[in-house]
């Protein structure tokens, strides 16, 4: 388990963060939303040691992040950057996968074993010849979610997973991420996209202001004004809101 307490995280004179309490399980889907400068990237980079708390502090299935390296923390939590080009960096699909077991001294045949099944979770399997920068972005999402999978991480954090993508590659990071909770992987999302998180999240949390605004089931968030959390509403999402409240 991922346990956020009580953090504090100041910039350039400015506290971002401000006494946040979180947590994630393995085999649990937790939404992170809010609106841009909220705090959500800097508290996900809290979760794989990339900051550190001024106040307060992080454990990684009790390991606390401030006495760890990125290196070592990357092992147990992977992130999954929104802007994806600047995660590739070899000529094949195969190569990008087996980089990161490969850096962690696995014998080729385990790296082999590694990238397959990586590959194959993410449904690029027969993508090893392809060009990373070639692929769709939602196959670059996969192809990236499958780097992170190869090194063994136990919990996985995808930045906007679905910005930019069609109604198909929405379709597809939402099986994916199911995928990633059926092989008991903690996922946090971070996101904008209401939907999404109605669609697969377990429990959704609501940064503002570099504090928690809500927490709970994602239902809950039906029962929000929205638009006062920088959150946009949707026909889809007042359909969901009129189909609750006819329930009742």
């Amino acid at each position: 388990m991922i346990l956020v307490e009580s953090i504090h995280h100041s910039r350039n004179g400015k506290e971002v963060l401000r006494g946040v309490n979180m947590s994630l399980d393995r085999g649990e889907v937790l939404a992170l939303l809010g609106p841009n400068g909220a705090g959500k990237t800097t508290l996900a980079k809290h979760l794989n040691g990339l900051l550190k708390p001024t106040k307060g502090r992080v454990l990684v299935d009790g390991i606390d992040t401030r006495k760890s390296s990125v290196a070592e923390l990357s092992r147990k939590v992977g992130y999954v950057f929104q802007r994806l080009e600047r995660m590739f960096f070899t000529g094949r699909v195969f190569d990008e996968v087996a980089f990161g077991p490969g850096s962690l001294g696995m014998d080729e045949n385990e790296v082999k074993e590694r990238v397959e099944w990586a590959l194959s979770l993410v449904g690029l399997k027969g993508y090893e010849n392809r060009k990373p920068l070639s692929l769709s972005g939602g196959e670059m999402r996969k192809l990236a979610i499958a780097c992170v999978l190869a090194m063994g991480t136990d919990y996985v954090i995808l930045d906007e997973p679905t910005s930019d993508l069609d109604g198909r590659g929405f379709k597809a990071v939402v099986e994916l991420v199911k995928r990633l909770r059926a092989e008991g992987k903690g996922v946090l999302l971070i996101t904008h996209d209401v939907e999404l998180a109605l669609e697969v999240s377990d429990r959704v949390v609501v940064l503002f202001n570099g504090r928690i605004a809500f927490e709970g089931k994602p239902e809950g968030l039906l029962n929000l004004n929205l638009w006062e959390y920088g959150l946009r509403e949707t026909r889809w999402i007042e359909l969901m809101r009129r189909s609750l409240i006819e329930g009742h």
